[in-house]
C-alpha cells in the first residue's frame, strides 16, 4: 500500500513561496469562516437565555446555516469547473460577508434564523473552493502538510476568535462578535483581490457537458460515490457535538460562562501545535493509518466524554486538547485522501458536492441533536450521552469507508496538481 511508506522524498518537496502566500491566505479565509460556524456553540448558552428560545429551536439556527450551504453547493456544482476559481472564490465571499452583517444586526430569532440561512447560502461553498484551490496547486504528497497548516484555522479560531468573540459577547452584546468577523473578513478578500494570482489551469481540460449533466455525471460516478458517504458521515460528529457543546460545559460539567474561554483557548493552542505535526505525519506514515488512528482515540474519547457530570476545569481542558488532537488527524488525514479522488476537470463539481452532502448531514445531525438533547429549566442537559453513541458509531463506520477511498486511490493513481508552475520538484 503506497500511503504507508516512509518517503524522503515528502520531506525533500519545498514549497515556493507563492505556495507559502496561498497557504496563507487560504489559512485566513478558512480562519474567518470557520469562526463564523463555530462561533454559535459558545455563544449557545447567551443565545438561549437572551433570545428565549428552546434547545430545539437553536438547533434550527445551526442546521439553518448548514441546509442553505447544503442547497447552495448542490446548485454551484454544476459551474465549479467552468470559472476561475479565485473570481468563484471571491462571489462566495462576498456574500458570506453580507451574511455575517445580517446577523450582526439581527434583532429577533427570526431575523437570525434568515441571516444564517444567506450565511450558509454562500460561505458554506467556500471550503470546497478553498480544496479545489489546494489540488489544483500542490502535488498529493504535499497536502497532508498544506491541509494541516490551514486546517489551524480551526485551531486559531479557538485560540484567537472564540475568546475575543465571547468577550466581545459579554461586554457589547452578542451582535458585536459577528460585526469583529465581518470586519476580519473584509480585510481578508482585499488581501486575496490583491495578491491570489488567477487559478483556471482546469479550464485547459473543459468538460463538454453543460453544468447540470456535469453535476449528474460527477454524482453518478462509483469513484466519487465512496468519497461523498465518507464526508456525510464525518459531518455527524462535529453537528452533532459541537452546537451543545459550550451549554454542556456549562450545565453539566459545573465550568462557568467567565472560564469557557480557558477551555477554548488551551484546547486551540494545542490543536494549533497537532494541526502541522498531523499533516507532516499524515504524508509520512500515510493518509489511512493517521486516520485510524485519530478515529481509534476520538471514539474512546467521545464516549467518555459524553457522559461526564461535574469536572475540574484543568480535567475538561485536557479531555479536549485529546480530542482536538484526535479529530484533527482525522480530518486532515480525510481531505487530503480525498483530494486525490477527483480528476482535474471535476474537481471543482466534486468538491462542491461533498461540501454540499457534508453540509445537509449536519444540518440533519444538528435537528437530531436538538431532539435528542433535552433541558428542564437552567438545569443540566438530559440524554447528551445518547449524541456519543452516534457519533461514536460513525466514526467506525467511517474507518471502513475510508479503506476503500484509500484502496481506490491506490488503484487508480493519484490526482496530481494541474499547476506545475507553481509547485515544486523534489531538492537535491
Amino acid at each position: 500500500m503506497w500511503s504507508g511508506v516512509l518517503s524522503e522524498t515528502t520531506f525533500a518537496m519545498k514549497f515556493s513561496s507563492y505556495q507559502k502566500l496561498v497557504i496563507a491566505i487560504l489559512a485566513f479565509l478558512q480562519f474567518t469562516v470557520v469562526l463564523d460556524f463555530m462561533i454559535l456553540s459558545p455563544l449557545g448558552a447567551i443565545l438561549l437565555e437572551e433570545l428565549h428560545v428552546a434547545p430545539a429551536q437553536f438547533g434550527l439556527v445551526v442546521s439553518a446555516y448548514a441546509f442553505s450551504a447544503g442547497a447552495s453547493g448542490l446548485l454551484a456544482a454544476g459551474f465549479a469547473d467552468k470559472f476561475d476559481r479565485k473570481k468563484l472564490l471571491l462571489f462566495f465571499y462576498s456574500g458570506f460577508v453580507l451574511g455575517t452583517v445580517l446577523c450582526g444586526v439581527a434583532p429577533t430569532y427570526s431575523f437570525l434564523l434568515v441571516a444564517r440561512t444567506v450565511t450558509g447560502l454562500f460561505g458554506g461553498v467556500i471550503g470546497s473552493i478553498a480544496f479545489a484551490i489546494i489540488a489544483d496547486l500542490f502535488p498529493f504528497e504535499m497536502r497532508g502538510r498544506v491541509m494541516g497548516i490551514v486546517m489551524t484555522a480551526f485551531a486559531a479560531a479557538q485560540v484567537l476568535g472564540i475568546p475575543v468573540g465571547l468577550y466581545l459577547a459579554t461586554k457589547w452584546g452578542w451582535h458585536s462578535t459577528f460585526m469583529m468577523i465581518a470586519a476580519v473578513s473584509v480585510a481578508v478578500g482585499v488581501v486575496i483581490v490583491a495578491k491570489l494570482r488567477p487559478i483556471d489551469e482546469h479550464l485547459k481540460k473543459p468538460t463538454q457537458r453543460n453544468a447540470f449533466r456535469h453535476l449528474l455525471a460527477t454524482v453518478a460516478r462509483g469513484r466519487y460515490q465512496w468519497g461523498f458517504t465518507s464526508t456525510m458521515l464525518l459531518a455527524i460528529g462535529g453537528f452533532m457535538l459541537m452546537p451543545f457543546g459550550s451549554a454542556f460545559c456549562v450545565h453539566n460539567m459545573g465550568i462557568s460562562i467567565e472560564r469557557l474561554p480557558l477551555l477554548y483557548m488551551f484546547t486551540g493552542f494545542a490543536a494549533i501545535v497537532a494541526g502541522p505535526v498531523m499533516g507532516r505525519i499524515s504524508d509520512a506514515l500515510g493518509k489511512l493509518p493517521t486516520f485510524i488512528g485519530g478515529s481509534v482515540v476520538g471514539t474512546a474519547l467521545v464516549l467518555y466524554y459524553t457522559r461526564l457530570g461535574i469536572t475540574p476545569l484543568w480535567f475538561a481542558i485536557a479531555l479536549n486538547i485529546v480530542l482536538f488532537v484526535a479529530i484533527t488527524a482525522r480530518m486532515i488525514a480525510a481531505q487530503a485522501l480525498a483530494s486525490a479522488i477527483p480528476e482535474p476537470q471535476d474537481r471543482g463539481a466534486y468538491m462542491s458536492i461533498s461540501a454540499s452532502l457534508q453540509q445537509l448531514a449536519g444540518g440533519v445531525a444538528s435537528s437530531a441533536a436538538g431532539l435528542i438533547v433535552t433541558q428542564n429549566g437552567d438545569g443540566p442537559l438530559e440524554h447528551y450521552e445518547r449524541l456519543g453513541y452516534v457519533v461514536a458509531a460513525a466514526m467506525l463506520v467511517t474507518v471502513v469507508m475510508m479503506h476503500k477511498i484509500n484502496r481506490l486511490v491506490a488503484a487508480g493513481g493519484r490526482s496530481v496538481a494541474v499547476a506545475p508552475d507553481t509547485a515544486q520538484v523534489p531538492t537535491e
